[in-house]
């Protein structure tokens, strides 16, 4: 996961704040972890999003 850190995101940014590296940064780690489509999980996401309900 480092190198493609690397690659798509660092190698292509320029941060002007701590702020703002942590925000994209967080981004690209949600991205990675739940959207972004693995080939070893034969083309899924590692860990699609689910919501559940909180009764009230």
């Amino acid at each position: 996961m480092n190198a493609r850190f690397r690659d798509e995101l660092l190698n292509g940014e320029i941060f002007n704040s701590l702020r703002e590296a942590q925000v994209l940064i967080e981004q690209w780690r949600i991205h990675y972890n739940t959207i972004r489509p693995h080939s070893a999980l034969g083309y899924r996401p590692p860990a699609p999003e689910s919501i559940v309900p909180i009764d009230q």
